[in-house]
C-alpha cells in the first residue's frame, strides 16, 4: 500500500485529492510526456506501412503475399495490446508503455538484419515482434485521459494523437534518406526506415520510464478508491454501476474495429499499385506521409468536437469519410498523384474520426479499477482487425484489382450506420 501511496520524489496520492491545482498540474505534464514520446513513436510506426510491403515484395519474390507484414506486426501488436493492457493495470503506464516501445524498437532492428542476411524466417519473427510498438503507440493515447474530465477526455486522446503526426509525416518522407544512409553502410535501401524505427522507439520507450512519474493511472485509481471510501465513511455511498459498460464498450471497439479494417487493407496496398504505375519510392513516401498526417493532424479539432458535438456524431462522420475515401481510391487513374494523395488523406481522416470517438467511448464506458485491462483488449481486437484487412489485401488485389478493395473497404464502412442506429435505439430502452 505504501508503494501505491507514494510516488517519485516523496510525492503522496493523497496531495493530488488536497489539491486539485495539483491534480490539474500532473495533467498537463502527462499530456506533454506523452505528447513527446508519441513524436519518437510515430517515426517508428511509419516505417512498416511504408516500405514494409515493397520489402516483402523484394525477399519473396511475390506480389500475392505484400500484405503478410502488415499481417504479421499487426498480429504482434494484438499480443502487445493485451501484454500492454495487463501490465499497466498491474505495474501502471509507465511500464507498461516503456516495454512496450522497447520491444517494439527490438523487433525493428531485427527487421534489419533480417534484410541483411536475406532471412524471411527471421524477417517473419522481427515484424511481429515490431508490432508492439504499433501497439504501445496507440496505447499510448489513453495515458492522457487517465486524469481528464469527462468533458476533456476526447481533447486529451487528440492531444496524444496529434503529437505523433510530427514523427508519422516525418518518418515516410525521410525513406529515401534512410535508404541513401543504409546503402552507404552496406544494408539494403529498403531496411533503412527500420533503422530509424528502432531509434525512435528506444527513445520513445526511455522518455515515458524516466518522466512519465508519478504515474497517472495510479493516481486515477486511488483518487477513485479515496472517494469511495469518503463516500462509505459519511454513509453518503450510492449505488455504484459496474465497472464496465458493456454497451459502450461494444460501440467503442465496433467503430474502431471497422474503421482499422478499411484502413490498413487500402493504405497497405497503396505502395504496391502506386509501383505499378511506375510512382517513385519519394512519391509513395510522401502519399503515405501525408496519408498518416491526416490520421493524426486533424485531431486537436477531431477532439473538440468528440465533447461538444458527441461521440455518436462522429462516428457517422467516419462511416461517410471513408466511404468517400474508398470511393475516390477505388475510381482514381492510377497515374494521378493528385486523386491518390485526396483518396489516402481521406482514408486517414476517417480512421481518425473513428479512433477518437472510439475511444472516447471505451473510457466513458470504463473506470479506473478496469480501464487499462478492457482498453487493451479492446486494442487486441483492432491489431486482428488490422491484421485481417492487411493480410487480406494482397490476396484481394492478386485475386482483382485494387479498385475492388477500395470500393469494398467504402461499402464496409457503411456498417458503421446500423451500429450507431442500434446503440441510439438501447440507450433509448435503457432509459424508459
Amino acid at each position: 500500500m505504501a508503494n501505491e501511496r507514494t510516488q517519485a520524489g516523496g510525492e503522496t496520492l493523497e496531495s493530488y485529492i488536497e489539491s486539485p491545482e495539483k491534480l490539474q498540474g500532473l495533467y498537463k505534464r502527462t499530456l506533454w510526456i506523452v505528447m513527446l514520446s508519441q513524436i519518437f513513436g510515430g517515426a517508428g510506426l511509419a516505417a512498416g506501412i511504408t516500405v514494409g510491403a515493397l520489402l516483402a515484395r523484394d525477399m519473396l519474390g511475390t506480389e500475392s503475399y505484400a500484405g503478410l507484414p502488415v499481417f504479421l506486426f499487426t498480429l504482434g501488436s494484438a499480443g502487445a495490446a493485451l501484454i500492454v493492457g495487463r501490465l499497466s493495470q498491474r505495474f501502471g503506464r509507465r511500464t507498461g508503455l516503456a516495454a512496450g516501445f522497447l520491444a517494439g524498437g527490438a523487433g525493428s532492428i531485427g527487421v534489419v538484419f533480417a534484410a541483411i542476411s536475406g532471412n524471411v524466417w527471421l524477417l517473419f519473427l522481427s515484424l511481429v515482434i515490431y508490432g508492439a510498438g504499433t501497439a504501445t503507440n496507440l496505447q499510448a493515447r489513453y495515458a492522457g485521459t487517465d486524469l481528464a474530465s469527462a468533458k476533456q477526455r476526447g481533447t486529451a486522446v487528440s492531444v496524444a494523437l496529434v503529437a505523433t503526426t510530427f514523427g508519422a509525416f516525418a518518418g515516410p518522407n525521410l525513406v529515401g534518406v534512410m535508404g541513401s544512409f543504409a546503402e552507404s553502410i552496406g544494408v539494403p535501401a529498403l531496411a533503412g526506415p527500420f533503422i530509424l524505427a528502432g531509434a525512435a522507439y528506444i527513445l520513445a520507450g526511455i522518455v515515458l520510464f524516466v518522466l512519465l512519474r508519478p504515474d497517472p493511472l495510479m493516481v486515477s485509481r486511488f483518487i477513485s478508491d479515496q472517494q469511495k471510501r469518503d463516500q462509505a465513511a459519511s454513509g453518503e455511498e450510492r449505488m455504484a454501476g459496474p465497472a464496465v459498460n458493456s454497451r459502450g464498450v461494444f460501440l467503442g471497439a465496433t467503430v474502431m474495429i471497422i474503421t482499422q479494417i478499411v484502413m490498413v487493407a487500402i493504405m497497405t496496398m497503396t505502395p504496391v499499385h502506386m509501383g505499378h504505375h511506375g510512382h517513385s519510392l519519394n512519391a509513395i513516401g510522401m502519399v503515405i506521409g501525408i496519408h498518416v498526417a491526416a490520421m493524426y493532424l486533424p485531431s486537436l479539432v477531431t477532439g473538440v468536437l468528440v465533447d461538444k458535438a458527441g461521440r455518436v456524431a462522429i462516428v457517422v462522420a467516419a462511416g461517410l469519410t471513408l466511404l468517400s475515401a474508398g470511393l475516390v481510391a477505388a475510381f482514381a487513374p492510377g497515374d494521378s498523384l493528385f486523386v491518390l494523395i485526396l483518396a489516402l488523406a481521406l482514408l486517414g481522416l476517417g480512421w481518425n474520426f473513428g479512433l477518437i470517438s472510439g475511444t472516447t467511448l471505451i473510457v466513458d464506458s470504463t473506470k479506473p479499477k478496469a480501464r487499462a485491462k478492457t482498453q487493451g483488449t479492446v486494442d487486441v481486437l483492432i491489431a486482428l482487425a488490422g491484421a485481417t484487412g492487411g493480410g487480406m489485401s494482397g490476396m484481394v488485389v492478386a485475386g482483382t484489382s485494387f479498385a475492388v478493395l477500395s470500393l469494398a473497404g467504402g461499402i464496409l464502412s457503411l456498417l458503421l450506420v446500423p451500429v450507431v442506429i442500434w446503440f441510439w435505439r438501447n440507450q433509448e430502452t435503457s432509459i424508459s
